[in-house]
């Protein structure tokens, strides 16, 4: 058991930006290069299109509107795709058919956390999105994907089904742009100092034995 005071990291993402796809796999590339520091992780929603309404629009609507068309947004998807494949994950942007709000989601990692599962329901949820073009509007895709990590579905059906935790959610997504967070992924070391953008897993792994032993000097 380590005496070491365990490092608070809050990672400020939304499950349909692909940079913070790249990033979860990096942040955990970097934890997995620092395993004798002890770090307290936790997933903070963010909304990167926060006007886009609860029920979705079509994805052709949406980089329209983003991106001027969805031919536009061909180039700069290639040089994502080509980012998130060297850190051997799939992001097949043609089989994107609908762009979600993502409240929903944010509401099962929520709701995963209190039984330790927040990490394994946002890769779920990415890996749908991204890789298989899953429609996160969807109730039946969600419930299935909160079944496939373990979470009961039909409690998570029944919780969907409500507001339950919307003002929530909502309210740590408006403090985090309260805060000056506006790119996304944005980890947060120890509730002072925080890094934006899907870094490399060895910077990661360096500014958190740093920051770790910075707070177990100050402890």
């Amino acid at each position: 058991m380590s005496d070491l005071k365990p490092l608070k990291i809050d990672i400020v993402s939304d499950v349909v930006c692909p940079w913070c796809y790249i990033g979860k796999k990096r942040i955990e590339d970097a934890l997995a290069l620092v395993p004798d520091v002890p770090v307290e992780v936790n997933w903070r929603p963010f909304f990167l299109n926060p006007w886009v309404p609860r029920e979705g629009i079509s994805r052709d609507e949406y980089l329209t509107a983003k991106f001027g068309s969805p031919e536009a947004y061909k180039g700069i998807a290639g040089r994502v795709v080509a980012a998130a494949a060297e850190e051997g994950l799939e992001y097949n942007s043609d089989r994107v058919k609908r762009q979600p709000n993502t409240i929903d989601s944010h509401r099962l990692i929520h709701w995963a956390a209190a039984e330790g599962k927040a990490a394994q329901m946002k890769q779920r949820l990415m890996e749908l999105y991204f890789r298989d073009g899953g429609d996160l509007t969807d109730t039946d895709v969600l419930v299935q994907a909160a079944a496939d990590v373990g979470l009961d579905a039909d409690s998570v059906r029944k919780r969907l089904a409500t507001d339950e935790d919307v003002d929530r959610i909502s309210g740590q997504a408006q403090e985090a742009s309260e805060k000056g967070i506006s790119g996304v992924p944005t980890f947060v070391f120890a509730q002072k100092y925080a890094v934006s953008g899907a870094q490399p897993a060895d910077q990661l792994a360096r500014a958190i034995r740093q920051v770790s032993a910075e707070i177990n000097q100050a402890a």
